[in-house]
């Protein structure tokens, strides 16, 4: 097997030497493309078998096969992480941008398999999550090794990741034109025109993966049959802010609970079985909890209802369209509570799939509702389908990814206005009140602030405790105005900190502001320190984010600003000593 892996290894590295840097990026990227694509389709195929597995036992009269799934499924996950992992496995887009900006574009060898793997025991065991994250960051970790292997620049590296994620989300849903725009939308932060080629053939040889392999039973695929009608245009309109209005719920309260879990970190296992509990007993009374929940969409799209509620233990109990439109609110609601137990409690998978499935539900909900009250009537797939970009776009800040996947799966460009105006309305509010998505909002609450501007994200990777400068000499409080004079004389600074004897910062004498005094012996005697220091303009702390010191210069118009920890005056920090640096961390990533 070995021998056999080394004759493709000796031909790339005979390419590498014989092409030019260009040539060997678009080699690359069909590669990762290719690779990426593949591991998708695996993982699809894979959990589309185990899920008509349990199924087919559930139909039986098995019930208890589909309860227990989910818990099996987390625990598994948990106990491959624990033992063959060490209990380390990043997860999520955030683990992959704090890699892009702090690790050099360097994700884990492991991170190529790993994720495959405890998502399928989750996911396909019935955990209520998408697989896309986990495909994303396979695809990632596939283009940075690739990166590594073949010593490519950081620059080039980095786009080799963003075309296995995008070649990942190109295979996933067989849209090429999505994968594309996620990988700008969501990882990239330096985009130039030179990166698409690399990231459209990379997508293009994942969605070429998924349409030779993969049939509409697997792939999220729609048939739309009603035309875009110009008069609903209000009615999307206050879709567009409800989507705006869920994506922001969601992103509050998925966090929260998924933190419940984390109190707990020395032993997982109390957690997986805690939380593959909860989500036994969700999916006996809510069925389509179950998994990714694609199918329940496609369901509520065409109106068979009745479906969703047949392997409900209240499946009999519901029969009016009143209840009917409640139990589906109420799964709704419960999704993205499913799915924050699941991933919380050990399991992995991601929120992509969620905020489709959340999304469909909620344009269903509206729809059929308004259509109830006989106010006027809607398509309801129309909506759904809509609805489900406007979640998306909320939830992960990404709005043309979400215009053109539903674009993409429903085969056309029929609903392009109604995408376009929820999507947009969704995005603006949800950037209202949340500037950052759910997954860079993470890294902010850390200082790890990731933005699509790159000085932003290089200024967030300098630590103020390695440009403290601690040249500058301190005076005590109780001098007098001779004894600073001396002091002055022998310093070539022109700010003087002013400190207790036990260390404390009390203000900061700055030379301009005593320049005429100085030259008044009578007063040598008669004016103290105290009287002539004045407060700092604002204060620094050693482990600040870089981002909000830089905010401080700017408001505060300084170029020294003191740092203290504990109340204790350590030093100072001057913005040229940050720009300086600023541009020698600039010259590094840029560099070819």
């Amino acid at each position: 097997m070995s021998r056999f892996l080394r004759v493709p290894e000796r031909l790339i590295e005979l390419l590498h030497d014989k092409l030019d840097k260009k040539q060997f990026l678009i080699l690359s990227s069909i590669l990762v493309g290719l690779t990426a694509g593949l591991s998708a389709v695996a993982l699809k195929v894979c959990v589309h078998f185990l899920h008509g597995w349990i199924t087919g036992y559930a139909r039986q009269g098995h019930n208890i096969y589909y309860a227990a799934a989910p818990l099996i499924g987390i625990f598994l996950s948990v106990l491959f992480v624990r033992i063959h992992l060490k209990g380390k496995l990043g997860r999520g887009n955030a683990n992959i941008l704090y890699s892009i900006a702090k690790k050099s574009s360097n994700l884990p060898r492991d991170q190529m398999y790993s994720h495959l793997v405890t998502s399928a025991l989750t996911v396909g065991l019935g955990g209520s999550a998408g697989l896309e994250s986990p495909i994303v960051t396979t695809g990632s970790a596939i283009g940075s090794n690739f990166g590594k292997t073949y010593k490519v620049t950081y620059k080039d590296r980095t786009l080799l990741l963003a075309s296995g994620a995008a070649a990942g989300i190109a295979a996933a849903f067989n849209s090429p034109v999505a994968g594309v725009l996620f990988a700008l939308e969501v990882l990239l932060v330096d985009v130039t025109i030179s990166a698409f080629i690399p990231l459209m053939i990379a997508a293009a040889a994942g969605a070429l993966c998924s349409r030779i392999i993969l049939n509409e039973k697997i792939l999220f695929v729609f048939n739309l049959r009603q035309p875009f009608d110009y008069h609903n245009v209000p009615w999307y309109m206050i879709l567009g802010l409800l989507c705006g209005v869920g994506a922001v719920m969601y992103s509050r309260i998925f966090p929260r609970i998924e933190g419940l879990f984390k109190k707990k970190r020395e032993n997982p296992f109390p957690n997986a079985i805690i939380g593959g509990l909860i989500l036994s007993v969700l999916i006996l009374f809510l069925p389509s909890l179950f998994g990714e929940g694609y199918d329940s969409i496609k369901y509520l799209a065409d109106r068979r209802t009745s479906l969703l509620t047949a392997d409900s233990i209240l499946g009999t109990a519901i029969h009016s369209p009143i209840w009917i439109l409640v139990f589906i609110t109420v799964v709704m609601l419960f999704k993205v509570v499913a799915t924050a137990v699941t991933i919380g409690s050990g399991g992995n998978g991601g929120n992509f799939a969620p905020s489709l499935f959340v999304g469909g539900y909620l344009g269903f909900i509206f729809s059929y509702g308004i259509t109830l009250t006989g106010i006027t009537t809607l398509p309801v797939a129309n909506f759904t389908l809509v609805a489900m970009a406007g979640m998306l776009t909320g939830i992960f800040h990404a709005p043309l990814t979400g215009i053109f996947l539903i674009a993409e799966i429903t085969g056309g460009y029929e609903l392009m206005i109604p995408l376009m105006i929820v999507s947009a309305l969704s995005y603006s509010l949800v950037r209202y009140f949340e500037p950052f998505s759910m997954d860079t909002k993470k890294l902010a609450k850390k200082g790890h602030i990731f933005t699509h501007d790159k000085d932003r994200n290089i200024l967030s990777t300098l630590k103020v405790r390695k440009i403290i400068e601690t040249d500058f000499q301190p005076v005590q409080p109780d001098m007098n105005l001779g004894q600073l004079v001396d002091i002055v004389a022998k310093s070539h600074r022109n700010i003087f900190p002013v400190v207790t004897k036990y260390g404390e910062l009390e203000g900061i004498i700055m030379l301009d502001s005593i320049r005429e005094i100085m030259f008044q012996r009578e007063k040598y005697d008669a004016v103290t320190v105290r009287q002539l220091m004045r407060p700092p303009a604002a204060i620094v702390e050693p482990d600040e984010n870089m981002v909000r010191v830089m905010k401080k210069f700017d408001e505060t118009g300084a170029w020294n600003l003191p740092v203290v920890e504990n109340n204790v005056y350590i030093g100072f920090v001057s913005k040229s000593r940050i720009f300086t640096n600023y541009r020698s961390r600039l010259i590094t990533a840029s560099g070819d």
